[in-house]
């Protein structure tokens, strides 16, 4: 008997829709299974049906949070049955151990693979079993889709290193958090703070980009600055505009930035200039074109759809989900790829028209749309378990299509807009760049012609939301410009500036945080890190957490009342700064945990094994418990007696402490 146990339900009837397609003949549904008539099963897990035990598990002692306990760091892992699913883990013991071949069909993501592998190895599955066990990656719930799945199976060793990234992952965390949580919260108690202070690996440092914004906000003094416009006339009354370029002399009255704080020097400069001949001496003159921008990942549809829609990161992905799972309409969406398989653009003409048939606002695009064409998305070299969020070949009626809800609507219109972009030249417009010189002074402009629109045709207004995060081309347009000194129009010497304009702005503070601002900042975290040997290691893709993780990093935040929301925009609370406030800033800032993303992703990749990333973490989490042993944390003083550190509970006074030590296992 073959078993295929696939993550979820969902996809559990979607592969065995599939088999019993190419069978021919009806399946029988059981209680946690499906059995096929040839007498393979398919059956699956619910999420992870496992989890981390708690501390007690490992010694009774740790029921109670004493400071002399930490760090507490397990010399044999132990998982146990969550009390929720036990019986669907009873229904795969009981299948594991009849069946001849097994065949692993979790989600094409790191959580996907160690959530059936933790399975297989706690239910003590033999060598041979093991060894043998296949591989099947699914990122489209469709029948067709899953056929050609169930027809590529790979080798399940083959993802070892997902697998223990993932479980590396699942460690760290616990360590980290669990440790760091006991610890300031039992030192918060010193300072008079009764509630729980969560202290998580991802969701700290990330709670302390918003604290570090809202505090730079707050203190921010606004400083006036100066910029100087040049116009250029010529003998036929055409204009330019060019920007001054302070010279290094200048340098003692710019800012950080380069820009001019002294109002004196910039009203000097406009007076040198004006009514004085200019000389262009650098003219570029090229025509350029731009490639359609990748598919979508996870992580760019979420900043996208917040930026277009309002649409926060749950939103988001709770969107996409149904879109997948209920209704079909997507590829898989807890993607990181923006990438797609060579052997998928066979496949285009086929998601073309589903396109077209399901979403009318884009049909005429469908129409024009040039299916040979292959853009730098195809790339099987940047395609590992799973590829960029794209639609899927399934084709449904207008009416079924309307009962979808708004969200669902524009998400799918969002993704579809993006493949289809694919399929359509590059965007081309010529670009040109002036230099002049004006009394000793150094000017500036360049400007963009739009010549062919290609992919750009699709963000009209027929097809695009009126939030569209599209940028169009809006500089100035440029006369002729000759730099041959004989030409009496154009030449060395055609040109006077007739006016100098002084612009005198105010810096501004950053803007808070919002969904789309919060995911980027998440997802580049490297222009975050303050080690600077750190970020020169970090890509500009490494980030906090994973795609399928930060939608629910961020609403975690929110829950433990450390963040607020007000309108669009996305505030600390005073508990969230007060915590942060009283960590060392090697919890608060983003450096340690985006190395740890970059190592896991090593892992993944066969480049660092499991001991080179645990032994060091160990003796890193020794130190920090140690700092915390010695740090009363002040900056909850004022908060004595907040937070939800006791609530009534049958009549009785009972410390939320103890019901997180028993219930609660601490998130990332």
């Amino acid at each position: 008997m073959k078993l295929y146990i696939a993550e979820k339900p969902s996809l559990g009837r979607a592969i065995a829709d599939a088999l019993a397609n190419q069978l021919n003949q009806p399946q029988k549904k059981q209680q946690g299974y499906i059995e096929l008539a040839n007498g393979d099963v398919v059956s699956w897990c619910i999420g992870h049906l496992l989890e981390q035990a708690e501390p007690d598990a490992y010694d009774e002692a740790y029921k109670s949070w004493k400071l002399e306990h930490l760090p507490i760091v397990p010399q044999e892992w132990q998982l146990k049955a969550k009390s929720k699913t036990r019986s669907q883990l009873t229904v795969l013991r009981k299948l594991v151990k009849q069946a001849d071949q097994i065949v692993h069909a979790g989600d094409p993501d790191r959580e996907g693979q160690l959530l059936v592998d933790e399975v297989l190895s706690h239910l003590k599955i033999s060598a041979h079993k093991r060894k043998n066990t296949q591989r099947c990656l699914i990122s489209d719930l469709n029948v067709p889709a899953v056929k050609r799945a169930l027809v590529n199976l790979r080798s399940n060793q083959e993802f070892v290193p997902l697998s223990v990234s993932a479980l590396s992952r699942s460690r760290a965390d616990w360590l980290y958090g669990m440790n760091m949580t006991r610890a300031y919260t039992l030192q918060g108690q010193k300072a008079g703070y009764k509630g729980v202070l969560s202290v998580g690996r991802v969701q700290t440092p990330l709670l302390g980009l918003v604290v570090k914004r809202d505090e730079e906000i707050e203190n921010f003094v606004s400083r006036d600055f100066y910029q100087v416009e040049a116009r250029l006339v010529n003998s036929n009354n055409e204009s330019l505009l060019l920007k001054w370029q302070p010279s290094e002399a200048c340098k003692p009255y710019q800012d950080e930035e380069g820009r001019v704080l002294h109002k004196p020097l910039a009203q000097n400069v406009c007076q040198r200039i004006a009514q004085q001949s200019a000389e262009i001496i650098k003219l570029e003159q090229k025509d350029k074109q731009q490639p359609p921008p990748l598919p979508f990942n996870l992580s760019t549809l979420q900043i996208e759809a917040a930026k277009a829609f309002a649409m926060s990161a749950q939103q988001v992905l709770d969107t996409c989900q149904s879109l997948y799972e209920r209704h079909q309409l997507i590829t898989y969406p807890r993607s990181d790829s923006r990438h797609l398989p060579n052997e998928q653009h066979g496949l285009a003409p086929n998601v073309i028209r589903a396109i077209g048939e399901n979403c009318h606002p884009l049909q005429e695009y469908t129409e024009q749309a040039q299916p040979s064409l292959k853009s730098k998305a195809w790339n099987d070299s940047k395609v590992e378990a799973h590829h960029a969020i794209i639609p899927s070949e399934k084709v449904v009626s207008l009416s079924q299509f309307e009962k979808l809800n708004q969200f669902e609507q524009k998400i799918y219109r969002h993704i579809a807009r993006q493949y289809l972009m694919q399929f359509f030249p590059a965007y081309q417009y010529a670009e040109t760049k002036v230099e002049a010189e004006i009394a000793g002074g150094l000017f500036k402009t360049q400007a963009k012609q739009p010549l062919e629109p290609g992919w750009k045709i699709l963000y009209d207004n027929k097809s695009s939301n009126k939030n569209s995060t599209n940028k169009q081309d809006s500089t100035q347009i440029l006369p002729p410009i000759n730099l041959d000194p004989n030409d009496k129009q154009h030449g060395k010497h055609a040109w006077l500036c007739d006016g100098a304009n002084l612009i005198e702005k105010q810096t501004t503070p950053p803007e808070p945080f919002n969904d789309g601002t919060l995911l980027a900042a998440m997802t580049g975290i490297a222009r975050f890190v303050t080690n600077t040997e750190i970020r020169k290691t970090l890509k500009e893709t490494d980030g906090l957490g994973t795609e399928a993780t930060r939608a629910g990093i961020i609403e975690l935040l929110f829950k433990r009342s450390f963040l607020q929301r007000s309108g669009k925009q996305i505030r600390s609370t005073e508990v969230g700064r007060g915590l942060i406030n009283s960590l060392p800033e090697s919890a608060i800032t983003p450096d340690m945990t985006a190395l740890w993303e970059q190592q896991l992703n090593a892992i993944s990749q066969r480049e660092l094994n499991y001991q080179g990333f645990m032994q060091p973490l160990n003796q890193h989490l020794l130190g920090l418990i140690e700092q915390a042993k010695q740090h009363i944390p002040v900056g909850l003083q004022s908060l004595k007696g907040q937070g939800q550190g006791f609530k009534r509970k049958g009549g009785k006074r009972k410390s939320s402490i103890k019901k997180y030590s028993k219930k609660t296992k601490p998130k990332s």
